[in-house]
């Protein structure tokens, strides 16, 4: 066996949009769908390639993002799981989770897809506030996002998740407990809320720096998210993961497996893996990577082998953004050696501050230490 593992998580990516939203600093382009077919062509080839050396192992989940992966037809989402399903084993209880974009798909599609046997679904919503959608240059209303779910229902969906962003620039306390109620009045299975990261370089960074909109306010956003850990507490939601809630039983097992720090296979112009103690990314623009495989190459712009040292401290900052935490037998199970051996002073400190919890057993974030998370991943790598 290559890994310790004998399953696999496959990451999609498909870079393509129909308009860049403002905030946006992702590998994605606008304007060039007329590529998909080729680029699809060449998707499938990438698995062929990585199914030759790595197709002893099963498949736990596959995931379709972007970029707006509901760009692609049904027939497109099947060639590519068709591809999956030679190159690897492909159990009936995979999960599989599409990107979509409101507006890009209706109630026809959906069927199609959820007979192809997509069955999570996770929209990119971002706010209740047509408003706020416009600030952030998303293309749909708020009333699609409601129609979309409907008919995701409708179609079969029962998985269903609803990503947010807060902290916008002008954003009001009120405002975002407005936007939580109308996504609970959803009733998702699953919730992803982010904290606006404002990128340099996109139009919402250039907005801010000509004062055209306010800078966000970080103390304000911290008020958000705490009021969000309350509301979607009462809701019955658990708080998994630093920016993820969830029902029982539908956390996403695709992500938990980057936070597991276990291995996944990235396809698509972009991707990232991390598989057999190594770590690549493919070429970035899709021109670039469907012409490599279209040679018969891998795509492949950089990799680099992965230090013990390395993984072990990128392993804790991973489990640490997770409820569960970081958990001491299972990090003797996995690297031979103790937890506090390794990190015990760094633990030391975080406790210290306030920021760590750490019982000699499993270490886990306070509440501020979710406020102030990045304070602690630093420690670690």
């Amino acid at each position: 066996m290559h890994t310790r593992l004998s399953s696999l998580s496959v990451y999609v990516h498909i870079p393509f949009c129909r308009a860049r939203c403002a905030y946006c600093d992702f590998n994605t382009y606008a304007g060039l769908e007329s590529l998909l077919p080729r680029y699809v062509a060449a998707l499938c080839r990438e698995v062929e390639l990585a199914g030759n050396r790595w197709g002893d192992f099963s498949l736990a989940t596959v995931y379709f993002g972007g970029g707006t992966p509901s760009l692609m037809t049904p027939e497109m989402v099947e060639r590519v799981l068709n591809a999956l399903s030679l190159a690897f084993c492909m159990p009936p209880d995979v999960e599989i989770t599409l990107e979509a974009n409101p507006g890009t798909v209706d109630g026809h599609k959906l069927r199609q897809l959820r007979s192809l046997g997509v069955n999570r679904l996770s929209l990119g919503a971002q706010s209740a506030h047509d408003a706020e959608l416009r600030l952030l240059g998303r293309i749909h209303t708020w009333g699609e996002v409601v129609a979309t779910v409907q008919e995701a229902r409708e179609a079969g969906f029962a998985n269903l998740s609803l990503d947010f962003i807060f902290g916008l620039p002008g954003q009001t306390l009120e405002r975002w407990q407005e936007t939580l109620e109308a996504a609970l009045g959803l009733a998702p299975e699953h919730l992803s809320l982010y904290a606006l990261t404002v990128e340099e370089g996109t139009p919402l960074w250039e907005q801010i720096e000509q004062h055209l909109l306010p800078a966000p306010d970080d103390d304000l956003a911290a008020g958000m998210y705490e009021y969000a850990e309350e509301r979607l507490a009462a809701a019955g939601y658990s708080h998994y993961e630093i920016s993820n809630w969830a029902r029982e039983g539908y956390a996403c097992r695709h992500n938990l497996t980057y936070w597991h720090n276990e291995p996944w296979l990235g396809v698509g112009a972009g991707a990232h893996s991390w598989l057999d103690g190594r770590r690549w990314a493919n070429l970035s623009h899709p021109e670039d990577y469907i012409r490599a495989l279209e040679r018969g190459e891998m795509p492949v712009a950089e990799h680099e082998r992965i230090e013990l040292a390395t993984e072990m401290g990128e392993t804790m900052m991973l489990w640490l953004r997770l409820a569960e935490g970081a958990d001491a037998l299972r990090f003797r199970e996995r690297f031979g050696v103790e937890l506090e051996a390794v990190f015990g002073g760094e633990l030391a400190e975080l406790c210290e501050v306030g920021l760590l919890e750490w019982d000699g057993r499993v270490a886990r974030l306070t509440p501020r230490g979710r406020l102030l998370g990045n304070q602690v991943f630093l420690r670690f790598i």
